[in-house]
């Protein structure tokens, strides 16, 4: 086996197979760093109420562990992958994941939510660079090898994460009924030296091609196209607008107001600098991009949730500990991952779509009818079918950003992905404290569900009058 091993490509009927071109090596650690996140957002939805219980915090105040890896994560994942448009994947990559090794021992260590807290938005951080640099990598290879989209390795990253979102719930109960919810958040230790070691020795130091005008003589360095201005208007439009979305009470009217004023400079900004870190000129003529990033707001409302907001119900409303809520949400996550690999296959993204829009309405109703008191086989019918929107979901946004980004920007454009997601993930946070309140009772997860089915409305009727979905869709992956 060559220093250059291959993944097979699709090919056509009748021809013979290409020589593969996506390199190895470099599938570790592109998979690892994408999932760090996944791991952390799924592995505590069982160890909230442990939480809760052990330093005396109500469901609304553990809820913040939620929003506050979102937070820092929402805001981090663009800029990173901007930066990592412009000086590679391995510095930041590095970088950003030894900071989950430091977030886990800040978090294990713990003496109260506040330092909890801190530690998840360390954590937020820690985990912007794992998805931005793999879509990088992946962007390069394809340029590489002559493949216009290695939907292969796509699926894969898909995969995993499903994979991962039925290990997180499990594992966190396992770690909980073991070692207490302190080891949920030690785990991170040895995944972040896992992490740094395979990307020190499989990430190149720098990509092998550019993009034409990123090669051009007259461009200037990687430095003199970092926009920090830009950056920091961003920052304090999406801080302001996630700071009213995880609390939107009347007490914080000035927020709503300052998210206007950091939009309108920002754009401003942006389209005056010269290397601007969001081209809003570009994002702005590119609708199709744009009505993805929308539905990856709707879509996210109804995953997370579920994720969240029903794990609690199971608990506290029907009487589960954290280990059997976890095994109540695996079959979402097993049936996920036989969806993801089913439509990457077929690799039409308005099915995907659609599908998922239909999966996500049924789920909905479906919550509406169970209560505290329904048997266990209807908990399960329900997670079985969060499962079709969980698998296609994801798989069909990710390639829809990666089909229709600027190629020179797929970093910042795979973090803005990530960012939408979080914005749905806190509107979900806030729905679920707002109807739980002090208590995850039956008519809280109700009022819940109610939220969740109009945000899953909404990603239907994105999705049925955007005819650019008609036409786009990735080489079917082929099974080996």
């Amino acid at each position: 086996m060559t220093e250059r091993e291959t993944v097979a490509t699709a090919t056509a009927p009748g021809k013979p197979a290409e020589a593969a071109a996506i390199d190895r090596r470099l599938v570790p650690p592109m998979v690892l760093g994408s999932v760090l996140n996944p791991i952390n957002s799924t592995i505590i939805a069982v160890a909230l109420v442990p939480i809760g219980a052990a330093l005396g915090a109500s469901p609304a105040q553990t809820a913040w562990l939620v929003s506050a890896l979102y937070l820092a994560t929402a805001l981090g994942q663009p800029v990173v992958g901007r930066l990592i448009d412009l000086f590679g994947p391995r510095r930041l990559f590095l970088a950003s994941t030894s900071l989950v090794g430091v977030a886990g021992v800040v978090g294990t260590l713990a003496p109260d939510l506040g330092t909890l807290i801190a530690a998840r938005v360390v954590l937020g951080f820690g985990t912007c660079a794992g998805y931005p640099a793999a879509m990088a990598l992946l962007r390069a290879e394809a340029r590489r090898t002559g493949q216009g989209s290695p939907a292969g390795v796509l699926t894969l990253l898909a995969v995993a994460n499903q994979t991962v979102a039925v290990i997180g719930p499990l594992l966190g109960g396992l770690l909980t009924g073991l070692g207490g919810w302190r080891s949920t958040f030690a785990l991170n230790i040895p995944l972040s030296l896992l992490a740094v070691t395979l990307g020190a020795l499989r990430l190149p130091k720098q990509l092998s091609e550019r993009e034409p005008e990123e090669r051009s003589s007259d461009a200037p360095g990687p430095l003199g196209r970092i926009d920090l201005p830009g950056m920091a208007l961003f920052a304090a439009l999406l801080l302001s607008l996630l700071l009213f979305l995880m609390h939107p009470h009347a007490d914080r009217w000035y927020l709503p107001p300052l998210t206007l004023a950091a939009a309108v400079a920002f754009t401003v900004r942006e389209r005056r600098a010269a290397h601007p870190f969001i081209d809003v000129k570009v994002l702005g003529g590119n609708t199709p991009l744009l009505a993805t990033y929308a539905r990856a707001l709707a879509a996210y409302v109804v995953a997370y949730a579920f994720l969240y907001g029903f794990a609690q119900w199971t608990e506290e409303g029907f009487g589960l500990s954290p280990l059997q809520a976890g095994l109540v949400q695996a079959p979402t996550f097993l049936v996920g991952i036989g969806v993801s690999v089913l439509a990457g296959r077929r690799g039409g993204i308005r099915a995907m779509l659609l599908t998922g829009a239909v999966g996500q309405i049924a789920a909905c109703l479906l919550m509406l009818a169970l209560g505290g008191h329904s048997p266990l086989w209807e908990l399960l019918v329900l997670a079985v079918v969060f499962g079709i929107p969980q698998g296609a979901n994801g798989l069909a946004l990710q390639n829809s950003v990666f089909l229709q980004s600027d190629p020179a920007r797929t970093g910042s454009s795979a973090g803005l992905l990530r960012t939408f997601a979080y914005l749905g993930s806190m509107v979900a946070a806030a729905a679920t404290a707002a109807a739980y309140g002090p208590h995850a009772g039956t008519a809280g997860m109700h009022q819940l569900a109610w939220i969740m089915l109009a945000a899953a409305v909404l990603f239907l009727l994105l999705t049925v009058f955007d005819r650019t979905l008609r036409g786009l869709r990735t080489p079917p992956a082929v099974a080996r």
